[in-house]
């Protein structure tokens, strides 16, 4: 029965288009164009369904019913004035000094690094490599120097000429 009914439905709308292209033939309005859409048992317009259309208890076979169910909306997505809505000081982490731990971590931290930078300073001047190091210095201070006098000479002769 039910291949029947399916079978009814097609053929009564395959008759209904060809009506419609007869009127056509004759001058009259496109109802291909402008006729009613495909509606379900409510009257509402089923969106995107150009196929095949169901007629009377048609609709109720299995199946076809799916075709006329709604889906759930899906919910609105968030702007971005919804996502910055909770972002405030504590995300940038500007705050994080205010529950004192941090600021004793940073205490310890800070001495055990200025021990171990005393430590090898001293280790350094033993082994005299501290002198070394400042010899170095001064005699590229002394390059830079010499560098920066044959610049300021050439730009005396340039301006002279």
């Amino acid at each position: 029965k039910q291949w029947y009914q399916r079978r009814v439905a097609i053929t009564a709308g395959r008759e209904k288009g060809h009506w419609q292209d007869r009127i056509v033939e004759l001058g009259g309005p496109n109802y291909h164009k402008i006729g009613p859409k495909m509606l379900d048992h409510q009257g509402r317009e089923l969106p995107g369904n150009r196929g095949y259309k169901y007629f009377g208890a048609a609709k109720d076979l299995p199946g076809v019913r799916e075709l006329f169910e709604e889906e759930a909306p899906k919910p609105p997505r968030k702007t971005r004035a919804d996502l910055m809505k909770d972002i405030d000081a504590y995300y940038y982490g500007y705050l994080d000094d205010d529950d004192g731990i941090l600021v004793k971590l940073e205490a310890e931290a800070e001495a055990k690094a200025r021990k171990m930078a005393i430590e090898e300073w001293n280790l350094k001047k033993e082994t005299g490599e501290i002198d070394k190091m400042l010899e170095e210095d001064e005699r590229l201070e002394r390059e830079e120097e010499q560098k920066r006098k044959k610049y300021r000479l050439r730009l005396c002769v340039d301006t002279t000429a």
